[in-house]
């Protein structure tokens, strides 16, 4: 069965729900079934959710990817962009004791350590210092403007704990069989809002569990679980609601990386032309049709050009032209490094999943056009090529620059890019700022680190009967706004 969907569309057929509109709403996040509890700086979807919902920071995000008050009730920004003061509120952590912008200032500087070596922690190098003003005050002040900072601020690794106790919306306890967890929202009156007499026969609890996606799919089709959470391309072949479900199957218009990155510098990927002559080869239109998804945004660049307040370079990397002719010039590239007999081949390393073999099939197709072979890398074989499909946290291209920072160790990289994202951490001017990333942009381009196919493509499960769920940009669905009762 072929699935056609907008990035905002939907198949929307009757609503009921596993739980007849009581009971706790039951969510299935793909994943392994230890990944509900992971811990650390570098989380996978089941975790991040869990820990958005039980440990706050200053800011969260809520069901539209919008910033909202968490534990700070509520902020100024300085004219300059430069000072963010927050008021926290009065209650401090529910269940927690109170907690101080003493407090607060100590947690963000642990969290800033544990992020340290990871695209996340480059991210926050903007901030220049955090100050407790008063015991409700605080202010962090930023080296240079940054629009997106209070939606960095909101990412689930940044949550504050105290005494064990984190700050967030939410309790969780483990399910009798160990391998979900019951979430369970706390009274308005927890969260420094007023009491609600009837809020235990309105709000319901959230049971989630962690599953492989055949797994998940299966259990939405019987009407097991209200919604499916964490979908991918990899896995989008899957995502078939059934003609029982009384479901939508929803895809989010998101942002972020979906292409390859190169991982060795040798042998046929030894030159950068040679590089983008496989970035040249592909069609990227066709690519998606193999998947049945309409709406999506294919892309040649690293950072899309709309990231830029002044875009400064056209959609299309190869200024229109035919992919006929993209691939005569490809071909010739490849041609000339094979006439000594050396074999044009790459391998392709891809996480399993009906939707890596059709996108392993398609690239096949549209590099054997221009005489290369692909071969899928065996595990524990080196990879010239490795997917990388990833979120964005924040819109800016700050963000996507920083993924390829020589730091992470993650593929090929450019000194000179990493130089210059470094100078626009401190520019004030903002057209000046834009133009250091946008150099930044030429320089990984220039050394074709990387393959871009276009924007990660994020799937849900959604039960008709279910409220509070909306598609956004950042693939982060908060659970407790499930909870929460719609009158």
């Amino acid at each position: 069965m072929r699935i056609w969907l907008t990035l905002l569309g939907v198949l929307t057929l009757s609503s009921c729900s596993p739980s007849g509109g009581g009971g706790p709403v039951e969510v299935a996040i793909i994943g392994t079934p230890d990944s509900l509890s992971q811990r650390g700086a570098r989380l996978a979807p089941p975790a991040q959710h869990v820990l958005a919902a039980t440990t706050e920071g200053l800011v969260a995000l809520d069901e539209a990817g919008q910033v909202v008050p968490a534990i700070a009730e509520r902020w100024i920004v300085t004219d300059d962009g430069l000072s963010y003061i927050f008021r926290l509120r009065d209650n401090g952590l529910p269940g927690g004791g109170e907690i101080t912008a003493t407090d607060v200032r100590q947690q963000l500087r642990d969290a800033i350590v544990r992020v340290r070596g990871t695209s996340l922690g480059l991210d926050l190098a903007v901030l220049r210092d955090i100050r407790a003003m008063t015991g409700r005050v605080i202010e962090v002040r930023l080296d240079a403007p940054m629009p997106d900072f209070l939606r960095l601020l909101a990412q689930p690794e940044l949550g504050l704990v105290k005494n064990g106790k984190g700050g967030g919306p939410m309790t969780i306890a483990r399910s009798n069989d160990r391998t979900g967890a019951i979430l369970t929202a706390l009274p308005p009156e927890s969260r420094g809002l007023p009491a609600r007499k009837d809020w235990e026969e309105l709000a319901r609890p959230v049971a989630v569990r962690a599953l492989p996606t055949r797994e998940a799919v299966d259990a939405f089709s019987r009407g097991d679980v209200d919604l499916v959470l964490g979908g991918s391309l990899v896995d989008f072949p899957q995502a078939e609601a059934g003609p029982l479900s009384r479901g939508t199957i929803q895809v989010d218009p998101a942002l972020g990386l979906l292409g390859l990155v190169v991982r060795r510098e040798t042998d046929l990927l030894a030159d950068p032309g040679r590089r983008e002559a496989l970035s040249m080869a592909i069609d990227r239109a066709a690519l998606i049709q193999s998947f049945s998804i309409s709406g999506w945004r294919e892309s040649s660049w690293i950072v899309p050009p709309d990231a830029f307040v002044d875009p400064r370079y056209g959609t299309d990397r190869w200024n229109g032209a035919s992919l006929e002719d993209r691939r005569e010039v490809a071909a010739k590239r490849i041609r000339a490094w094979s006439r000594s007999g050396r074999e044009a081949l790459v391998r392709v390393s891809l996480p399993d999943g009906p939707g890596s073999d059709l996108l392993l099939a398609r690239l096949a197709e549209d590099w054997g056009q221009i005489g290369v072979g692909v071969r899928r890398a065996r595990r524990g074989e080196g990879a010239d090529l490795e997917l990388r499909d990833t979120l964005a946290r924040y819109g800016s291209p700050r963000w996507y620059l920083n993924q390829f920072h020589c730091s992470l160790g993650q593929g090929l990289c450019s000194p000179k890019a990493d130089a210059l994202v470094r100078l626009s951490l401190t520019e004030r001017d903002p057209a000046v700022r834009e133009r250091l990333l946008a150099e930044a942009h030429s320089a990984l381009v220039q050394r074709e680190v990387y393959i871009p196919l276009g924007a990660p493509v994020r799937w849900s499960l959604v039960r008709g009967s279910l409220r509070n769920y909306l598609a956004n940009a950042w693939g982060l669905h908060p659970l407790f706004p499930l909870s929460q009762p719609t009158t």
